[in-house]
């Protein structure tokens, strides 16, 4: 009598830990995982989401009543960058305590604003299905996972703020920190888009390079954010680029 050949031993499967749901598949259309569906009450929920589980956040901006959600993004958003800019106002002090926070959350808001009919443009050429409330929320996402990632390094700045009176050094230093942030918010919000039936990211990667280029404009035309003015702002007109080069060649301390 022949006795089949018993099954080869199965891989027992990792254990997890109590609590720790098992890793969600690759390519999980959104809405699939039940945590993805769990609405978003707050402004506290939302920064949770936004850094724990952003596909959350880009589900809910596809439901009903999704202005609700972008409006608190917006809200922190504007929140961090004046919390932000104060920080970056303590170099100088005086006034630039107020008005660093002022053109930081202002010049942040005009610059989203001024890009978003051009990122919807892009979006829908790139074959994209989402609707502009959806473009502006993922757009208010980008916003808000940007400031917060700046709330995370404002005590390192605080710190340099502190201890050194090089102007090039701290315009550098918030460069960096403002560069790392962008890059953050811009794979959350490309992320967004690849589940939105688009057929090519090309024009998307376009806007990014218009959303920097305005962004960096924007601490120029705004200036001074760092150091100290006679007036609110600007008199003359500069190419971000000229301005930080007059910057690096002699003007090492906190005045225009």
């Amino acid at each position: 009598m022949n006795i089949p050949n018993p099954l080869p031993p199965q891989p027992s499967p990792p254990y997890l830990p109590p609590n720790m749901t098992p890793p969600r598949p690759p390519g999980l259309p959104l809405g699939e995982d039940p945590t993805e569906r769990a609405a978003i009450p707050n402004v506290i929920v939302a920064i949770e989401a936004i850094l724990r589980q952003p596909r959350r956040v880009m589900f809910q901006l596809r439901q009903p009543g999704a202005g609700r959600l972008i409006a608190s993004m917006l809200f922190v958003s504007v929140v961090c960058s004046l919390i932000y800019g104060v920080v970056a106002g303590t170099f100088s002090g005086g006034t630039q305590l107020w008005a660093a926070p002022v053109k930081i959350a202002v010049g942040l808001m005009i610059s989203a604003l001024i890009c978003l009919p051009s990122l919807y443009i892009f979006t829908c050429l790139g074959g994209s299905q989402a609707r502009l409330v959806e473009v502006g929320g993922l757009l208010a996402g980008l916003l808000l996972l940007m400031t917060i990632l700046l709330i995370g390094f404002a005590p390192v700045a605080w710190i340099f703020s502190q201890s050194t009176e090089s102007l090039a050094w701290m315009g550098t230093l918030h460069l960096i920190f403002w560069f790392i942030a962008t890059c953050f918010g811009l794979r959350f919000l490309e992320t967004g888009f690849s589940h939105s039936n688009a057929r090519s990211l090309a024009g998307f990667r376009t806007w990014v390079v218009i959303f920097m280029l305005v962004a960096l404009q924007m601490t120029t035309a705004l200036r001074p954010i760092l150091g100290t003015a006679k007036t609110f702002l600007p008199t003359e007109k500069k190419f971000f680029a000229a301005h930080w080069g007059d910057c690096l060649k002699g003007q090492d301390k906190p005045s225009e």
